[in-house]
């Protein structure tokens, strides 16, 4: 622990470090955002705002950004879908707008859960998949109002692989990975005509995809959500640095938000320090490749019925029949790292759980009618993700408002 100690104060704080209190702090760090934003709502073609959500299973089922891409693409107008895992990376893959598919013979990679294995060839999206046949491929098509006239894949080039396919109404094009090294590639398609659908045929050899992306360059917002069942923070280090440097490079997100913390506050023992550690480390890390501000959001809140996460904690007011939950002490210290660090670093921080009411308010969106959680008191209904887009997002416009 004191090795810890030790690395902690040699990260050092800006000048304008203040401590963050209440439900949220540092909203101004996002004013470059609110501008752009302000901007997405002129005439003309034009690259769309593009917000990019990674996170744990709350983003991967696009809880809360499902919500709040409705409610900003309905005022400011629809950019498309944005970034995806190549694919369908696992069993239950769900997206909202577009429907993907893949045909056999693809091998799986992923940062945590059932594909975890050793590559350095994942990206943003947590997760790389690898043809093991001749011609496999991928598709993804659009529901009407994400139909895209831009079209970004992310892969490995190098010696093995030539070449795909992209295939579209408008045809067929040929994207070409060949390289006399290994390193990330991202390409762009662009259509003369707002497209439905695309596959991608591996016809040429084996290729390593780690995602992909659809925009429609017509103003409006994007928000992307990348998330992966069960990973914690930690995990996003797996990740390969050049091939975060080239998908920021084509993505270009205006803002980034970052959305752990549950599964850390749910483990059987938490390293706060630790986890110190990692947040600074990976809010460094994704500075050093992008400028885009950074928002975080503290960890909602949640309950337990599992002695073992008890240390303590006192059960919530108990409900007639039902066996009596508790507030996991682990998460109180999860949050506890994260409104620190955004304070001594500048960084926009929104809590979750406040929103929510505070400690114990799982219950009484569970309880809702229609629920606004689910019986688990972990994961949100799509009324819930509503209500807390609705939350995210009154603050967000009352900051930019301030601003001016």
């Amino acid at each position: 622990m004191k090795g810890i100690a030790a690395l902690l104060a040699l990260l050092p704080l800006p000048a304008s470090a203040a401590p963050c209190t209440g439900p949220v702090c540092n909203l101004e760090s996002l004013r470059p955002y609110f501008a752009k934003l302000e901007a997405a709502r002129g005439e003309g073609p034009r690259r769309p705002v593009h917000i990019l959500q990674i996170g744990d299973s709350h983003t991967a089922g696009d809880v809360l950004t499902g919500g709040w891409r409705q409610l900003l693409q309905a005022e400011n107008g629809n950019g498309g879908r944005g970034v995806l895992p190549p694919g369908r990376p696992y069993d239950g893959y769900f997206t909202r707008g577009v429907t993907t598919t893949m045909s056999p013979g693809w091998q799986v990679a992923a940062t945590f859960g059932k594909g975890t294995m050793p590559s350095p060839l994942i990206g943003l999206s947590g997760f790389a998949i690898t043809n093991t046949v001749p011609d496999a491929s991928v598709g993804l098509t659009a529901e009407p109002e994400m139909a895209f006239d831009r079209f970004v894949l992310c892969a490995f080039a190098g010696l093995r692989a030539e070449s795909v396919t992209v295939r579209t109404a408008e045809g067929d094009q040929v994207i070409g990975l060949t390289s006399d090294i290994a390193e990330p590639r991202c390409e762009t398609v662009h259509f003369a005509t707002p497209q439905s659908a695309v596959k991608v045929i591996a016809d040429h050899g084996p290729v390593t995809i780690s995602s992909w992306a659809t925009f429609h360059d017509n103003g409006g917002v994007v928000l992307s959500n990348l998330g992966i069942v069960g990973s914690q923070l930690l995990h996003l280090a797996r990740t390969d640095d050049s091939m975060l440097v080239a998908e920021f490079r084509a993505y270009q997100p205006d803002l980034i938000v970052l959305a752990f913390g549950t599964n850390e506050g749910f483990g059987p023992r938490i390293d706060a320090a630790a986890f110190e550690i990692t947040l600074r480390t990976q809010i460094a890390r994704l500075r050093s490749i992008s400028d885009a501000p950074i928002l975080l959001l503290g960890a909602p809140d949640a309950l337990s019925r599992n002695p073992a996460l008890r240390g303590g904690a006192a059960n919530c007011r108990t409900i007639a029949g039902v066996a009596p939950v508790f507030a996991p002490p682990g998460l109180a210290q999860v949050r506890a790292v994260q409104r620190k660090v955004a304070g001594d670093l500048g960084i926009a921080f929104w809590d979750w759980q406040a929103r929510m009411g505070g400690t114990c308010f799982a219950q009484r969106w569970v309880n809702q009618v229609p629920p606004l959680m689910r019986g688990d008191y972990v994961h949100f209904t799509t009324p819930g993700s509503l209500a807390l887009a609705r939350m995210l997002q009154d603050d967000l416009t009352n900051a930019a408002h301030d601003g001016h």
